[in-house]
């Protein structure tokens, strides 16, 4: 014969509790209360910003189409393309520098073979 074991009951759950820093306003509002300022907050911050950052883009647009801005990209552009004609050359003199140290290297090698020691 099985006995039966009874289940023990639930514990209480304790209630949730706020900590706060001590004399701050919020310390007496409830936690709805402190989301729904957080919220408005937020809300308070886009509205006033959202201005500031299309403000903020259409400056920048109307200078991008500026002709003094334009004429100063277009003579970046010609400078990069100057320097990467300069780079392919420089590549060019290394690789030439590189073909005469070898020959040179190897006509002395071979000057020193054919004299021999001493």
């Amino acid at each position: 014969m099985m006995q039966a074991v009874p289940v023990p009951p639930v514990p209480p759950v304790p209630p949730v509790v706020v900590t706060t820093l001590p004399g701050s306003w919020w310390a007496g509002l409830p936690p709805e209360v402190i989301g729904v300022v957080s919220v408005a907050f937020l809300t308070a911050t886009v509205l006033v910003l959202y201005p500031l950052m299309r403000a903020l883009s259409r400056r920048i647009e109307r200078a991008s189409g500026d002709p003094q801005f334009r004429a100063e990209v277009e003579g970046l552009h010609e400078r990069l393309a100057e320097v990467d004609a300069l780079r392919e050359r420089v590549a060019e003199l290394e690789e030439r520098l590189d073909f005469t140290e070898r020959l040179l290297t190897r006509a002395q090698g071979a000057e020193r073979l054919e004299r021999g020691p001493g």
